[in-house]
């Protein structure tokens, strides 16, 4: 009798992507850390969410946005097109199911960043896809601290961001996890973690039923 050690069948589908929602106050990290994250993993794409502002210098259609009219949006609202969406300054935001869930069906895992009205949707939407982190700072000081050196804002505008911060910090324990950013190689790893035992859960590897059902074969 061989002492090889049995191959475990290939089934076509393989693993389903999830739905990787990362939420946190301005200033906080969670933009650094996803797009980290991206670069590190080749079969983790960022949302790409639909919108009706115009381009800015420099962006994309189908890269950075999916830019339509009102009038075409609406009509996606209207058809349910969208898992989450939002009016901001008289424009309409909104994340597109359909390459979302072409990417998850592909394998791929679909990076969110997004607020926490945004992620609340998202995970009504499909709450079996949906993995929500929240990135809490360290302290509000070196949020604040974080916020001035950038030299972009006025007084005024960044106590506005903080005072958002606190608000949107009040809803961390809607979340999967909570990661605080004191230092960013730490958070990074942490990320890397969730994402590794995210992606071992049996609901996200749909070969298992097969597989055990060739293992209970070999005993008929």
């Amino acid at each position: 009798m061989s002492n090889e050690r049995p191959k475990a069948p290939r089934y076509r589908g393989g693993r389903r992507g999830m739905m990787l929602v990362f939420s946190s106050p301005s200033g906080a990290g969670k933009t650094t850390l996803s797009k980290r994250l991206i670069m590190h993993h080749p079969d983790v794409v960022l949302s790409v969410s639909t919108t009706t502002r115009p381009p800015r210098p420099g962006e994309s259609d189908g890269e950075d946005y999916f830019f339509v009219d009102h009038e075409a949006f609406e009509r996606q609202l209207a058809a349910d097109e969208f898992y989450e969406y939002a009016k901001v300054f008289d424009h309409y935001y909104g994340t597109p199911k359909g390459p979302v869930e072409d990417a998850m069906s592909e394998g791929r895992d679909v990076v969110f960043d997004i607020d926490w009205q945004g992620a609340k949707q998202l995970a009504e939407k499909a709450p079996r896809d949906v993995v929500r982190v929240f990135i809490l700072p360290p302290s509000m000081k070196l949020l604040e601290d974080r916020l001035r050196k950038r030299g972009q804002d006025s007084d005024t505008v960044i106590d506005g961001r903080m005072a958002r911060a606190e608000a949107e910090i009040s809803h961390w324990e809607e979340y999967d996890y909570v990661i605080v950013n004191e230092d960013f190689s730490g958070a990074l790893e942490e990320i890397e973690l969730i994402l590794k035992a995210e992606r071992l859960k049996r609901a996200r590897r749909p070969w298992l039923r097969g597989f055990v059902d060739e293992l209970m074969k070999e005993r008929r």
